[in-house]
């Protein structure tokens, strides 16, 4: 495909592209003439394959296909209101897979379109990676905290350690935390927490400020209360997200946070880099 094709069309797709509460649509019918689409029953042909793949994948069909109206002026200065579909970039994207590659405008579109969906995922999963890291930092800084508010009410290291365990072991439905390292194959050196969904990481972070909020508020002191009020806040957590169908020992570890941090720290520089050379 010559180069002065592919800037035609890549400005042609750039064009059609209109925005709506900050999400990027395609008209169908404009779609449709880019594509080289002469008629519009062949091209809704390839809009139904595309929402059936959709729906395969599990998606919502109407996240993605809206039926709109379009108005068009006729030849003789009248205007009439003709069907059409708003597009997502992944709908497009599926249309452009249903149609025929040989076509030059179908190709560039594969592509097209493979690439920006590909950047979107790329930026939700570094924006997961940026919330379940500041999630980790944030649970970490909780427990600092409530470490040195029992402290002061009579409670050493060793005993922080084990009124931790016994949360651990009220969140996770009885699982201790040295068993659910084993469940989850997390070396004995590091945290668990390390290897924690951001789910479950929040549920701590949580249950351990309602900890250190009720040791103040109750004027609880010694190992024995504050391990029970600890135990009895996770065991709070815990029924809170089985209503809601989630069992915390169940879900499956993440990747090492720590891997996931240098992966951003990485991003970063290279950013910066770039952005030095400009």
């Amino acid at each position: 495909m010559k180069q002065e094709l592919i800037a035609k069309l890549f400005m042609k797709f750039e064009e059609a592209c209109y925005q709506y509460n900050k999400i990027e649509y395609w008209s169908a019918r404009d779609l449709q003439e880019i594509l080289g689409y002469s008629k519009w029953d062949n091209f809704k042909n390839a809009i139904e394959k595309a929402t059936v793949a959709c729906e395969n994948a599990g998606v919502f069909v109407s996240d993605h296909f809206a039926d709109v109206g379009k108005k068009v002026e006729l030849g003789s200065g009248a205007i009439r209101e003709i069907d059409d579909i708003a597009l997502t970039r992944y709908a497009c994207y599926l249309i452009a897979q249903n149609s025929d590659p040989s076509k030059n405008e179908i190709a560039f579109a594969q592509t097209y379109f493979a690439v920006q969906t590909r950047k979107q995922e790329i930026i939700e999963q570094r924006l997961l990676d940026v919330d379940r890291v500041s999630a980790r930092e944030k649970l970490s800084k909780t427990e600092k905290k409530l470490s040195a508010i029992i402290y002061e009410r009579g409670v050493d290291d060793k005993g922080f350690a084990i009124i931790r365990s016994k949360g651990d072991q009220a969140l996770f439905g009885g699982f201790t935390t040295i068993e659910m390292k084993k469940k989850l194959a997390i070396p004995d050196s590091r945290p668990l927490a390390d290897f924690l969904p951001t789910l479950t990481i929040k549920a701590k972070d949580f249950a351990t400020e309602l900890t250190s909020h009720n040791v103040i508020e109750k004027d609880l002191a010694g190992k024995g209360a504050i391990a029970k009020e600890h135990i009895d806040n996770n065991r709070a957590v815990r029924k809170m997200l089985h209503e809601r169908g989630v069992k915390p020992e169940a879900l499956p570890a993440a990747e090492d946070v720590k891997k996931v941090q240098r992966k951003l720290d990485g991003d970063k520089k290279k950013l910066l880099r770039n952005v030095k050379r400009k």
